[in-house]
């Protein structure tokens, strides 16, 4: 039997590029500063890589699955110099009030619910508590705890990482990484 591997689950808008608001074309992604050393160190670390991301734009008509399918394809690529890839980039387009009539619904795998977190660890063997989520809104953490991911991490402010139930705040995924307690975990560089 193979042994279940940690994951660091990681939201895409806010987290790993600015939120320009239903981002999906090339021209309008923008790396966050230092996301691309942030999952470079999560790898050195052992973490398999999984972006979990809402995308109810597609639901709502804004842009294709095709559109997003070729961001996230993009964003693989940007990565292959620095010899990186995601394990698996989770997206749902669903929303109970889109626009598309076939994504139009309450789902299991739209954030706060946990569907994402738990597709991607049965498809990919992960550990959920040995693994940490970050993400940028109280949806993010509270889909994370309800898959059971072990450490639940706010890109934002203290008082809204205390409001929203996660284990702590940064102001960045860098500074989450480096200096916040996934830095301290005994194989991580």
């Amino acid at each position: 039997m193979t042994a279940l591997r940690p994951a660091a689950f990681i939201d895409r808008d806010g987290v790993l590029n600015e939120d320009r608001g239903y981002v999906f074309r090339r021209e309008d992604f923008v790396w966050m500063p230092g996301a691309q050393r942030a999952l470079a160190r999560l790898n050195q670390a052992g973490f398999a890589l999984v972006v979990v991301t809402n995308q109810s734009g597609v639901g709502r008509g804004l842009y294709s699955w095709q559109d997003m399918l070729a961001l996230h394809a993009q964003m693989a690529q940007d990565l292959q110099p620095l010899g990186l890839q995601f394990t698996a980039i989770m997206a749902c387009p669903h929303h109970p009030e889109a626009a598309v009539a076939e994504y139009r619904q309450a789902c299991n795998c739209r954030k706060p619910q946990p569907g994402m977190v738990l597709q991607a660890a049965q498809a990919h063997g992960l550990d959920l508590s040995a693994s940490w989520l970050f993400g940028d809104k109280a949806g993010d953490i509270t889909a994370g705890r309800r898959a059971g991911v072990g450490h639940c991490w706010l890109i934002g402010s203290a008082e809204d990482a205390q409001a929203s139930g996660a284990d702590g705040a940064s102001d960045s995924l860098l500074q989450a990484v480096t200096s916040g307690p996934c830095a301290t975990r005994p194989h991580a560089t």
